[in-house]
């Protein structure tokens, strides 16, 4: 794994990928006077674990932009070692200790909020991540978009027990920003900002860029 690019604002809001190039994920930590978020960890949690021990930051949040089929998640352990709150989409039915969010919840820490969207397509509790800096106007400094948007292509629906494919696909259409007028009203933040998908898909996934 490697770290990917870093981005430092005036307002002291950091942000900065971990790339694992065997199975194409990303996650990232996104730091703000002393505390910080990460989004979608691996199972080796060390590296997120040094780096705020690096930049002086507690890990107070644990995101998950969906339930991942394809590698086993850190996020348990990273709570566990941490003490941070882990959030996912309402109704994913995960056992673990977790808050559900919603379409419009936020979470503030520093100068820096984080605005959950729900995305579902990929998964029915697929979320994206609006991080908001809040020094710099309060607009959008990026997107978290998971498996749901990827750069120059979209997720693809995974298996799901009480829906098709074909409904799936259906959710993502009209999760995608762009694809309709939803989501040019709802989330047309993600539009105007850096998307950071959490998995490479057909192209690398990029850092957002403010």
């Amino acid at each position: 794994m490697h770290s990917g690019p870093r981005l430092a604002y005036a307002s002291q809001v950091t942000f900065e990928q971990f790339y694992l190039g065997c199975l194409a994920h990303a996650s990232y930590l996104i730091g703000s006077d002393g505390i910080a978020a990460v989004v979608d960890p691996q199972r080796d949690v060390d590296p997120y674990l040094e780096t705020a021990r690096q930049q002086g930051l507690r890990i107070a949040h644990i995101i998950e932009t969906h339930l991942h089929a394809d590698f086993v998640s850190g996020h348990q352990e990273l709570a566990q070692r941490t003490g941070a709150t882990i959030y996912i989409g309402e109704g994913s039915g995960a056992t673990f200790p977790h808050r559900g969010v919603r379409d419009g919840d936020e979470i503030e820490f520093g100068k820096c909020r984080l605005r959950f969207l729900e995305t579902p397509g990929h998964t029915l509790e697929s979320i994206s991540v609006v991080v908001i800096d809040l020094e710099r106007g309060g607009g959008p400094a990026a997107a978290l978009t998971g498996d749901t948007l990827f750069i120059g292509d979209v997720g693809r629906p995974d298996l799901a027990d009480n829906h098709t494919p074909q409904e799936l696909a259906g959710m993502l259409y009209t999760a995608c920003p762009g694809s309709c007028w939803r989501c040019r009203t709802r989330c047309a933040s993600i539009r105007r900002t850096g998307r950071a998908p959490c998995a490479g898909g057909t192209s690398a996934p990029t850092a957002a860029r403010p």
